[in-house]
């Protein structure tokens, strides 16, 4: 699930476009070829284990659907390789001195897939729809914020808030929709959700579901041509069998598990044909709780839960050790993040301490019992994901030498966000969010953001942290904010609404025929459309 500047809820630990690291670009691990002279052609062929849910974006909440949009759409803004905001549609923008209005420039020449001008009646329009209460979408609240928005001229588009908002730049990030396709219609019925028009360096060719969806090369893209002529997304639900099909040569990118990227890379054979990449992540995975749900009403519980958990067994367990503990929903070394708040470390006796405090005693067969109710609770994964099938099932051997009864089940990604967590229909879920460059986090933890298909589904409420929130994103002071954010760590550290686990290493891995990768606090994505490869080494005519 993404909020435009901060977060997506990722099917597996992909975070190949929106990453960051320490500013540091570690080396791929290959044997170098030569650079080779830029041609255009080629197929890039990637391997990922969601299917998109809906590629109009606003309406999509899923990994899956913004990996494809990313390349179908642009937004007036966009985070470049140091993730600094630069333009994307807006060429230039203005800021008043109060900060209250911004004056984007829109770029002249900009198509359409279909040919049509893009122009600010598009900007105008998916502003509209975005906020419109008939549109079902998670990522109306930021525009919400603005009190005046208006398109002076075809290449002007100007917004004004009515008070202070921090996030608003990032915002604009959002994908802009086509206003001659859907102005007037309902969204929600629109064929562009499954066959989008949109300004990017792909357009839309085929979506074969359960199989492919295949992007071709933008020829009039106003950045310039991309080298690489397509772009296919294999759908493959199984993280072996992806591998199995990258070194059949069935693929050319893909996510790595730590086992694969340690154990089963390392050959010559391998490393010939291929290019490994490993950078920290902009995301962290947690265990997340129903809190509709009693079993989990009061804090003590979690606190228990949390305590009988151990970070470090799970970082080495299920990652190799290619990851680190996340206590909140920062990344550490981010200016945001309270590197004083920890949570309360692996203790299973002060787990046990604060579950007899609850109420929670000992059975017969030493398992935990309260109002003759067992302590048993479904733990939700996504299928395809082995580190999180793996977290789960350490998590499970520890929860049960405390008496705790944890069954695991493992669900196919669509289902999983479409059945169980749109309708809030779970216990406790492992899941993942990537966050960005602004550190507002007002979509997941308001107590606003409750309702359906909003992203705080385990429902969590502070009004304290909902103050906070409210004032971190009402100044431009970095000093505020970050009092804020420690605060809101703080709590959340207290409240554990989610056990927050790790933060794991990107470990993509490229074909090494594509020349023209440079990893980057952005990742490596950030300049695919100057990705290549020579003529000579391009295997899809």
């Amino acid at each position: 699930m993404r909020r435009w500047s901060c977060i997506l809820l990722l099917p597996a630990a992909l975070a190949l476009l929106l990453t960051a690291c320490d500013g540091s670009s570690p080396p791929p691990s290959h044997r170098s070829r030569g650079p080779g002279k830029p041609a255009f052609g080629d197929t890039l062929v990637e391997g990922t284990i969601g299917e998109p849910s809906n590629l109009i974006p606003i309406l999509a909440s899923d990994s899956a659907s913004f990996d494809v949009a990313a390349l179908v759409y642009n937004g007036l803004l966009k985070y470049d390789r140091n993730l600094n905001l630069v333009g994307d549609l807006a060429h230039s923008w203005e800021v008043s001195p109060d900060g209250l209005t911004i004056t984007f420039h829109l770029r002249r020449g900009v198509k359409w897939h279909d040919g049509a001008d893009f122009t600010s009646r598009d900007v105008l329009y998916t502003y509209r729809v975005t906020i419109d209460p008939r549109t079902p979408t998670a990522y109306a609240e930021d525009f919400r914020q603005v009190t005046k928005a208006e398109a002076p001229d075809p290449y002007t588009f100007r917004v004004t808030y009515g008070r202070p908002f921090a996030p608003a730049l990032a915002s604009w990030g959002m994908p802009i929709l086509p206003a001659h396709l859907l102005e007037g219609k309902d969204i929600t019925r629109s064929p562009l959700s499954r066959n989008p028009v949109g300004t990017g360096p792909y357009r839309f060719k085929e979506w074969i579901a359960g199989q492919k969806v295949v992007l071709e090369s933008f020829h009039q893209y106003f950045e310039g041509r991309p080298f690489v002529d397509r772009y296919v997304y294999r759908i493959i639900p199984d993280t072996s069998t992806m591998y199995m099909e990258l070194k059949a040569g069935g693929l050319d990118m893909m996510s790595l598990t730590p086992v694969q990227y340690r154990r089963q890379t390392e050959t010559r054979e391998f490393t010939s044909r291929f290019n490994k990449y490993r950078y920290p992540s902009s995301t962290y995975v947690y265990l997340g709780y129903n809190l509709r749900n009693p079993l989990f009403a009061d804090k003590r519980v979690r606190q228990a839960i949390t305590c009988a958990i151990s970070k470090d067994e799970i970082i080495q367990g299920a990652l190799l050790g290619m990851g680190q503990a996340a206590h909140g929903p920062y990344k550490p070394g981010a200016w945001q993040y309270n590197s004083t708040v920890k949570d309360f470390g692996f203790n299973p006796e002060k787990a046990r301490t604060l579950l007899a405090e609850a109420g929670w005693k000992r059975g017969s067969d030493g398992m935990l019992v309260k109002d003759g109710r067992p302590f048993r609770f479904t733990v939700l994964t996504n299928q395809g994901n082995e580190q999180r099938l793996k977290t789960a099932q350490i998590i499970q051997q520890r929860l049960k030498k405390i008496g705790i009864d944890v069954k695991i089940r493992v669900l196919e990604w669509y289902s999983f966000i479409t059945h169980f967590i749109d309708k809030r229909n779970f216990e406790a879920v492992i899941l993942a969010w990537t966050i960005t460059q602004d550190p507002d986090i007002y979509d997941v933890w308001h107590s606003t953001k409750t309702g359906p298909k909003e992203l705080n589904f385990i429902n969590f409420r502070n009004a304290e942290v909902d103050g906070l929130l409210e004032e971190g994103r009402r100044t431009f002071d970095r000093e505020k904010r970050k009092k804020c954010y420690y605060r809101i760590q703080e709590i959340l550290v207290e409240e554990q609404p989610y056990t927050f686990l790790y933060v794991p290493d990107a470990l993509p891995v490229v074909s090494a025929r594509f020349r023209g990768i440079e990893p980057a606090p952005a990742g490596i994505s950030y300049n695919f459309i100057r990705w290549y490869v020579p003529k000579e080494e391009q295997v899809h005519p």
